[in-house]
């Protein structure tokens, strides 16, 4: 009475284990081990005699009338929280003929196909689909609509008729943003032309516009969001890029003549007569290489096929519509129109051409995967799959660019706080592995010059700077060392460590705390908070998209001749009043309340 599913366990009793042949041995341990890899139970075999409750039974809703049954039968109980037990089971020698399954090779194989097959499909399933209804795992205990702790549903659907009025925004939302992306593209060289940025923001604006509109759309269908998101990027796709991109064709020139660019500036002698006819466009080239060796990786790849801008802008904008495939499959179009359609966005990886989106794919992917709103039905520990997956995807944005890395000491520490050391070795190792193995190239037994401790950015640049700008006119002489905000920063992620509990909460709280402490500050670093305010709605995000554009001002001033690249006070507040304003309502509104405002979980 107190069991929904019985299973026989042969492996109780020494006479069954002494009965099941090699083959069945192996393939039962197989079997048992991946399904507690995958689902977080961990069965001891996959006997034949099993008892189950009629309305357990239609709750799994069977699928396979093959050798795949027992593990179909056995993974989704565990997804559907059935209350499980195994009991041992007396199991004797077989008394006579020859089992068509464990008795010949031919037919071990084709069963042990099928049930890896099987539990694959299955794993597939729960991991990017869940249960259309609600959402598998949950099963008894299912909060409804819960799934990450503190996080509800969308407050709209996703499927709603739009009235006549709603569909005219909808309308006039897509034909601004569209517009302002045409209006914008001549503009896209704002360092050396003064008369594009005033041009660039005009066109901005317009996009903003229509960006804003969608914030009130009650659905949007999948035709209107892919449409304009794909469409604005591809304008984007013909604009003068920003002057990073320069570098990344360099440094994957470079590699492809053999050359590594840790180990030698573009100004490097050895490579002057492999310069370019737009060497000249690269910025501070007497500094050797700064992005981590998966990047550089990359930037190979695609110089191999061809050094062109329009080939790295497709690369980045691939990873950026990828993004919006796994925030719009799990929080719905609607919410991820703050990703989407947001101008920023846009701008920063189609039209300046950062690559940025590269390091967001996999840390967005790993954010997804470990809050998956049914991994915290697990009674026990979450799966190994559910730790290690999300830790190689981290690893990965590690290796792509070092600002996820402290994320990965909050996997690590939630390991450790189920008391877990195996598990958190594993994650760090995990983690790590990305990185360790695509700098192998780089790097040998004497030397790894990955980073330039010694260069410019490191040790004193400064932009669009908030809080280090603050304490420098108190303090002037910390101008000149920007390491003293590790300090604050280690303090700060020590204390997220202790309160945070989901990796979205820690990851957002992680990046809006570093935007205000780091000395040096682009306007697409926003861009890295974007796909985590689909789930918060915080409203820093939201105005900082749209607030994030006084940074051009610092281009602007180059343009016209002064290369000191410092705001003037005014024009620091107007970057950063919206965003400070919006978390600290943000903050407030969910100190008020029992959960965060306006959080997304699933899909309704």
């Amino acid at each position: 009475a107190d069991h929904d599913f019985i299973l026989a366990n042969r492996r109780g009793s020494a006479l069954g284990r002494k009965a099941l042949s090699p083959v069945q041995n192996f393939g039962n341990a197989l079997a048992s081990r991946l399904i507690e890899w995958g689902w977080g139970y961990a069965y001891h075999d996959l006997g034949p005699l099993r008892l189950i409750r009629r309305t357990a039974l239609e709750q799994i809703a069977m699928g396979d009338r093959g050798f795949g049954w027992t593990v179909e039968m056995q993974a989704r109980a565990v997804e559907c929280g059935l209350r499980i037990c195994e009991l041992p089971a007396q199991y004797f020698p077989r008394q006579g003929g020859r089992s068509k399954i464990s008795g010949t090779l031919a037919g071990s194989f084709k069963a042990g196909t099928v049930i890896l097959g099987t539990l694959g499909g299955l794993y597939w399933r729960q991991v990017w689909q869940g249960e259309a209804k609600g959402e598998g795992a949950r099963g008894k205990g299912s909060t409804g609509g819960r799934g990450a702790r503190g996080a509800r549903t969308q407050a709209y659907p996703e499927k709603v008729e739009l009235n006549v009025a709603e569909r005219g925004v909808l309308w006039l939302s897509a034909l601004l943003l569209l517009a302002g992306a045409v209006l914008t593209l001549p503009h896209g060289d704002l360092v050396r032309a003064p008369e594009a940025v005033p041009r660039f923001w005009w066109g901005m604006g317009v996009m903003n516009l229509g960006f804003v509109l969608s914030w009130g759309l009650r659905s949007v269908g999948g035709l209107w969001f892919w449409g304009i998101a794909i469409a604005t990027r591809l304008i984007f796709l013909g604009m003068y890029p920003g002057d990073d991109i320069w570098r990344y064709l360099w440094e994957g020139y470079v590699q492809t003549l053999g050359f590594s660019p840790y180990e030698f500036a573009p100004n490097a002698e050895i490579l002057e007569s492999f310069r370019t006819p737009w060497w000249t466009e690269i910025n501070h080239t007497d500094v050797s290489a700064i992005y981590p060796p998966m990047t550089q990786l990359g930037f190979w790849v695609l110089a191999t096929i061809r050094p062109a801008v329009t080939l790295f802008k497709l690369a980045f904008i691939a990873a950026d519509l990828g993004i919006c495939a796994l925030l719009s499959h799990r929080f719905g179009p609607r919410a991820t129109l703050l990703y989407a359609w947001n101008p920023l966005v846009i701008y920063s990886f189609a039209g300046g051409a950062h690559y940025d989106s590269w390091f967001l794919l996999p840390l967005v992917a790993a954010w997804l995967w470990f809050d998956r709103p049914y991994a915290q039905s697990y009674r026990k520990t979450p799966p190994l799959f559910h730790w290690l997956g999300s830790a190689l995807l981290l690893g990965v944005s590690i290796a792509v660019k070092w600002m996820s890395l402290p994320i990965l000491g909050f996997l690590t520490w939630r390991a450790l706080a189920r008391r877990k050391l195996g598990l958190a070795l594993l994650v760090v190792a995990f983690g790590l592995l990305p990185g360790v193995v695509s700098a192998l190239p780089f790097c040998t037994l004497q030397t790894c010059p990955l980073i330039p401790t010694d260069s410019f950015f490191v040790v004193n640049g400064r932009s669009a700077e908030l809080i280090p700008h603050l304490v420098a006119q108190v303090w002037p002489a910390s101008r000149e060392s920007n390491h003293i905000y590790a300090v604050p920063l280690l303090g700060l992620l020590a204390w997220l460590v202790l309160r945070k509990r989901t990796f979205r909460e820690f990851a957002e709280s992680y990046l809006l705390g570093l935007m205000l402490l780091t000395p040096i500050v682009h306007a697409w670093y926003f861009t890295w908070l974007v796909p985590f305010a689909v789930a918060s709605r915080n409203w820093g995000t939201k105005l900082v998209s749209l607030s994030a554009y006084v940074y051009f001002v610092l281009p602007y001033r180059k343009a016209l001749g002064d290369p000191s690249w410092v705001m003037q006070d005014s024009e620091r507040l107007w970057l950063w009043l919206p965003f400070v304003a919006g978390l600290l309502w943000t903050t407030g509104r969910k100190f008020s309340t029992n959960h965060p405002p306006d959080s997304l979980t699933l899909i309704d």
